[in-house]
């Protein structure tokens, strides 16, 4: 199953994580949780890693709405973006809303999930 959508930039690694968060704000999401995965398994597990960011971005009002229409939904929120390093260059990843959609069995989900993949299409677009 495919549950995202990528894009490799021509930004640096903390320079991508800058522009999605500025472009994230456009949309109306901020970025609640950052988790440096890198870092987090060098310090817990004593292991080099890859640069590798999630990001937990959240639009208050989709949100609300979604949970209005599906009280358990926070169980797949925030939506995260992770920005990584591959092969040199920088890797940005949305994950695709229409598969909450898809699990949840909720048909007023597929109009808001509709909507949140579009913004992070968007913001995905511009980075």
């Amino acid at each position: 199953m495919k549950y995202g959508f990528s894009k490799t930039t021509e930004y640096s690694f903390e320079e991508a994580i800058q522009k999605v968060t500025d472009e994230l704000k456009k949309e109306g999401f901020g970025v609640l949780t950052t988790i440096d995965v890198k870092e987090t398994l060098k310090k817990k597990l004593d292991l080099d890693f890859k640069k590798y960011t999630i990001l937990g971005a959240c639009n208050p009002p989709l949100a609300h709405q979604a949970l209005q229409a599906e009280e358990e939904l926070g169980l797949l929120l925030p939506c995260n973006v992770i920005v990584y390093e591959k092969d040199k260059k920088t890797v940005v990843s949305v994950f695709d809303p229409m598969v909450m959609a898809q699990i949840i069995d909720n048909p007023m989900m597929k109009s808001v999930a509709d909507e949140v993949k579009k913004k992070l299409e968007k913001v995905l677009q511009e980075v």
